[in-house]
């Protein structure tokens, strides 16, 4: 069981060595290759390299009304004030509701007796040889033992960079 000092270490010692040239799609699901670094923590130039597949789905549109019959469940008139407020300012309102899957069984892990900036390298130049035309590609440094930890912060990160280009998507449709 990890503590919060461990959560919190995880998510202050993430690092994106190479982010993906793309975005969350709008209207799909994205999927995006990561390779998650981590240096062993009782070894001396040991890193282990994972590698596998961050599933990203269709961001959904939480729409005003939808908002405001979540606000009226199981509150007073006070929150129906805010409800009726909520739908005469609509076009404030704008908020995606993102899912991600992460699937284990995409998983591979090695480790690597080098040092860690040697291991980045490699992967970095292995990206460039073997997944050139993939644009969904993340390198994550993290630490080892909550490395998890480390790649759903990387997947927060790209919900905040994706979440205006969406937006926008869904405005140019028509759709908020």
């Amino acid at each position: 069981m990890f503590s919060q000092d461990d959560f919190n270490y995880a998510v202050e010692n993430t690092r994106v060595i190479l982010a993906p040239q793309q975005r969350i799609e709008t209207f799909g699901n994205t999927s995006f290759r990561f390779y998650l670094v981590s240096e062993l923590m009782d070894s001396v130039n040991e890193v282990r390299v994972r590698n596998g597949r961050l599933h990203a789905e269709r961001p959904q549109i939480l729409t005003p009304d939808h908002l405001a019959h979540l606000a009226l469940d199981g509150f007073g008139e006070k929150a129906r004030e805010f409800a009726e407020w909520i739908e005469q300012h609509r076009e404030q309102f704008a908020i995606l509701k993102y899912g991600f899957q992460f699937r284990k069984t995409d998983v591979v892990e090695q480790v690597v007796k080098s040092s860690l900036d040697e291991a980045l390298d490699r992967v970095r130049g292995n990206i460039a040889r073997d997944d050139e035309n993939e644009p969904l590609t993340a390198i994550i440094h993290g630490v080892d033992d909550t490395w998890e930890v480390c790649l759903l912060k990387f997947a927060v990160d790209l919900i905040q960079q994706s979440s205006s280009g969406n937006l926008g998507d869904f405005r140019r449709h028509g759709l908020i």
